[in-house]
């Protein structure tokens, strides 16, 4: 198969081929390994976890109108979430444990800034919603169909754009901590929408990745655990990928 890579660092084939003591990948041991209904199954409870304390910090929120009635919800779910996901990557055995909790952290964290965008733009949350699922489902018939090939080419192609785009957020908070603002990039305006839409897309190009990853590690026979690491490798892109719709659907919003 060649090089397996993919930009979301809890995908990669290094982690899939690190979890046991098989470098060449894992024995075939029936009723114990890894399989796509099941990681299918356990990215939807993922899901399930995130919504219900996405639906509490939305309700504090919208109940009061107050940012501060959920700040200490949502830095709890920011701290908690990188944590979680720290020890998920470092322990991919504890997924079972972490990945939920890291699910549950995540929601604090997409509740409370949802409710706070659709405070200013009513229907805007349910929009990102519905795009950021509609893109995945598009993609994943793309990539069963064979429409999509994941080719090294395409790998590399965006694990660099990928690791741009951090390495852009990254000096964009350093200098935020100065006081310097890019208003031109984060505004309404056309490049600042333009530069949105290309991230947008390399976040939902990762999900392609992700499928052909998660498909691997079934291919190659990975412990049964690798179901809940393939879910919440997933579910990092996904709440990426709807963070992105959320700040493109605010600028399109700004312009009305």
């Amino acid at each position: 198969m060649g090089l397996m890579r993919t930009s979301n660092p809890a995908l990669s084939e290094r982690q899939f081929r690190g979890g046991g003591p098989y470098p060449g990948g894992y024995p075939m041991q029936l009723g114990e390994t890894m399989t796509l209904n099941g990681t299918v199954n356990k990215t939807g409870i993922l899901l399930v976890c995130a919504m219900v304390t996405a639906y509490w910090t939305w309700d504090q929120f919208l109940a009061t109108g107050n940012p501060a009635s959920v700040g200490g919800w949502m830095m709890l779910g920011l701290i908690g979430g990188l944590v979680m996901a720290m020890v998920t990557i470092f322990k991919k055995e504890w997924a079972g444990v972490t990945a939920p909790a890291y699910a549950l952290c995540e929601g604090l964290v997409l509740g409370g800034m949802s409710a706070m965008f659709e405070l200013r733009w009513p229907g805007i949350a349910i929009e990102a919603v519905s795009l950021t699922f509609g893109v995945m489902l598009v993609l994943l018939l793309a990539y069963r169909s064979g429409l999509i090939r994941v080719t090294n080419k395409m790998r590399l192609g965006i694990v660099a754009a990928t690791g741009t785009i951090m390495l852009f957020y990254l000096a964009e908070m350093v200098m935020g901590f100065f006081g310097m603002h890019l208003t031109a990039l984060n505004g309404s305006g056309p490049l600042s929408i333009g530069i949105s839409l290309i991230i947008v897309g390399v976040a939902a190009m990762n999900l392609v990745l992700d499928f052909d990853m998660i498909e691997t590690g079934v291919r190659m026979g990975a412990p049964k655990y690798m179901e809940w690491y393939g879910a919440f490798g997933l579910m990092v892109t996904l709440v990426w990928l709807y963070m992105e719709m959320l700040r493109l659907l605010s600028k399109l919003n700004s312009r009305r």
